[in-house]
């Protein structure tokens, strides 16, 4: 049960390598919860990765960093270092700091440093710590547990990654768990579908359309799945390999619609008139949004953010990149529509009690007090 916190009392900092458009929603929802307000520390993307970086935040402060990128993000040996880190700190005087727990941004123990000097806690936000293996696995294992121990706590994205810090030796009592959210509680109901489809059920895809997304999988497992079973099939997003998924649509599964980018109230129709939400590659935002539409989800195993949020009761891990496995999930789902109603009504649940902007701060209230005794 999350302590309920109102507010941080004082001035709170926050260091992100770079400011993604959907972490916004969250750090304004967070500083308005500061008593002193937020500032949020943060640079540009590598140029060769596809994020979409923050314009602006409404409540909290943005100060700009001056991010120098050492080799690919991808690298095991990347490293940023983040120029103007501690004139931002001297110029806001924070009570408190939250740091990406990376040790891949060597610039950040000396905001550690200079925040402890002068008795203020500071806290690691971070996916959690997957196994080391490669080169120099020792020196860099060496290097994160040397670093996460210089932070007074730390939040995890998820139970997988709280998992991996008490397994590295962080004492439990310091670890906070603040499921991964990107959208404040649903005002709306679900939407009241009937209990059997219409006519063929409608299966639903929101996202950037790039190679790692796997469309190509997703044609293939519906042109698999017996007739009767069969779905329309909703495309909607754009990117770099949308002509390429069209082009295999049109060979396997000509049915296909394709809709381009859509937002706001357009894409809101989308996810009312579906029946299944399906992210078969990595990464996707808009699972959470299907959730708040009453959708049953079947999602690729990722990160470890997907765990807490897909359960059996509501939809489907899959492993990444299985044919095998997203065909089976599709005709378990689609063959039994009573059941896949029953499972909608579950991510709504989640979605509306659980995981959603509002609890994601109160969990980080929480930290904040248990660090700043």
């Amino acid at each position: 049960m999350i302590e309920r916190i109102s507010k941080f009392p004082g001035r709170l900092a926050l260091q992100q390598r770079v400011l993604p458009s959907y972490r916004t929603g969250f750090f304004d929802a967070l500083a308005a919860a500061c008593c002193g307000g937020l500032s949020v520390f943060a640079g540009q993307p590598h140029p060769g990765e596809q994020i979409a970086a923050g314009a602006r935040l409404d409540v909290a402060h943005y100060f700009p960093a001056q991010n120098h990128h050492f080799l690919a993000v991808s690298s095991p040996f990347y490293r940023c270092w983040q120029d103007g880190l501690i004139d931002w700190l001297n110029g806001w005087q924070p009570d408190a700091l939250i740091v990406e727990a990376n040790p891949r941004y060597p610039s950040t123990r000396q905001a550690v440093r200079w925040m402890h000097d002068r008795g203020h806690p500071v806290l690691g936000w971070g996916l959690g710590a997957p196994p080391v293996l490669g080169l120099m696995a020792s020196w860099r294992r060496w290097t994160r547990l040397r670093f996460l121990r210089s932070l007074d706590g730390l939040i995890a994205y998820s139970r997988r990654g709280a998992e991996e810090y008490r397994s590295l030796g962080v004492l439990p009592e310091r670890i906070f768990i603040a499921p991964n959210a990107v959208a404040p509680p649903p005002t709306q109901p679900p939407p009241d579908r009937p209990t059997s489809f219409l006519s063929q059920p409608v299966l639903l895809f929101v996202g950037r359309l790039q190679a790692r997304k796997r469309i190509d999988n997703l044609l293939h497992a519906c042109a698999a799945l017996p007739v009767s079973l069969q779905p329309r099939l909703w495309v909607v997003g754009d990117g770099p390999a949308r002509k390429d998924f069209e082009v295999l649509a049109e060979k396997i599964y000509p049915g296909t619609e394709f809709f381009g980018a859509r937002y706001g109230k357009e894409l809101e129709e989308f996810f009312k008139s579906a029946d299944l939400f399906v992210l078969p590659g990595t990464g996707g935002l808009a699972i959470q949004q299907a959730m708040s539409f009453g959708l049953p989800v079947i999602v690729a195993e990722g990160d470890g953010t997907q765990d807490d949020l897909v359960r059996p009761q509501n939809g489907w891990r899959i492993p990444a990149n299985d044919l095998h496995a997203l065909t089976e999930a599709l005709q378990d789902a689609l063959i039994h529509p009573v059941h896949l109603r029953s499972m909608g009504k579950e991510s709504y649940r989640i979605v509306a009690e659980e995981t959603n902007l509002d609890a994601m701060v109160r969990v980080f209230l929480e930290a904040l007090a248990s660090v700043c005794h």
